[in-house]
């Protein structure tokens, strides 16, 4: 494992945001975790693995001047819930975003990104 990899600052996702598979339009879930590489999603289904999703977030007005952000992400692990059986918890890594879309993201991860109290092994991007 990359040890610079791991030292990417992450943060709990205080802002119920729904993250879309651009090309089909359906909901692959929510984020719960965010870091300045990548993001941890909430989802009802299990998302395969090292596979890679053109992805779409609706920004909130108070973050960018635009409506949407597209990116691509890989899925990096996918694991059911381990406190709510019915759900699963997804590290994605992002590939491919336009420099625009990388300042919201960096407004995201300031603005509604908590510190959390997570063990140094809590590494979810990259098992």
């Amino acid at each position: 494992m990359d040890k610079e990899r791991r030292r990417l600052n992450r943060r709990r996702f205080s802002y119920y945001m729904r993250v879309m598979n651009e090309r089909s339009g359906r909901l692959i879930g929510h984020l719960s975790d965010i870091s300045t590489g990548g993001f941890r999603l909430d989802s009802q289904q299990a998302v395969p693995v090292n596979t890679d999703y053109a992805l779409r977030i609706d920004v909130p007005d108070e973050i960018g001047s635009k409506n949407f952000m597209m990116f691509v992400a890989r899925s990096r692990w996918c694991q059911l819930d381990p406190l709510d059986n019915v759900s699963y918890n997804a590290g994605f890594q992002i590939v491919n975003m336009s420099p625009g879309d990388l300042e919201i993201f960096g407004r995201m991860f300031e603005k509604y990104g908590t510190d959390a109290n997570k063990p140094a092994t809590a590494d979810y991007l990259w098992r």
